[in-house]
């Protein structure tokens, strides 16, 4: 079963194994073209409310803090290469991370 939440500009999708983050077609709009972004390293633990991940772009630099904890587990690297890559119409194209060892109740809570 898959589970979308969203918090503070970003998505979350639960598929049963793992989550996945992302920027809302909504920040997205708000940010413009996305020209840099500062990933958290594999492995890296994450706690919610914490910052976790900057995206410079054209209309603003946005510093995010996680929606919950976890264990980031891997990150876009087509988008770390080229930051453009989120500049999407698809909002779940514009994926940014995946988490694994998140509390599922700290999900449901969103």
């Amino acid at each position: 079963m898959t589970h979308l939440k969203k918090k503070d500009g970003l998505w979350i999708l639960h598929n049963d194994k793992d989550f996945c983050m992302g920027l809302t077609k909504e920040m997205q709009d708000e940010l413009g073209e996305v020209s840099f972004v500062s990933f958290p390293k594999i492995g890296q633990t994450i706690k919610a409310g914490e910052p976790f991940l900057e995206v410079e772009a054209e209309k603003a630099v946005s510093e995010f803090k996680s929606p919950v904890t976890g264990v980031v587990s891997s990150i876009n690297e087509k988008a770390e290469k080229d930051p453009a890559a989120l500049n999407t119409e698809d909002e779940l194209d514009a994926w940014l991370l995946s988490f694994r060892q998140v509390d599922v109740e700290e999900f449901e809570t969103l």
